[in-house]
């Protein structure tokens, strides 16, 4: 394996001269910077309470429904 001495092809190919790198580092530092926004934003709001006229969350029923809770005595066994 070859390598070079030259400090000028080192340098060319250091990590910090790649604007690809740069890029991605960027776009993660302002997604970052949006989900602190999001965050600082939503703590000015308050979180009320949805009115809906039926108890159900995504439109299943909150409370059990009316059939009668199953026997705890075990099935009898047929001969």
């Amino acid at each position: 394996m070859k390598t070079s001495h030259d400090i000028g092809v080192r340098t060319a190919s250091a990590w910090y001269r790649q604007p690809v790198l740069w890029l991605g580092a960027f776009i993660f530092a302002a997604s970052l910077a949006g989900c602190a926004w999001l965050i600082v934003v939503s703590v000015r709001y308050a979180d009320t309470p949805l009115t809906t006229s039926s108890h159900a969350v995504f439109g299943v029923p909150v409370a059990s429904h009316s059939a009668p809770p199953p026997s705890t005595a075990p099935p009898s066994r047929k001969p």
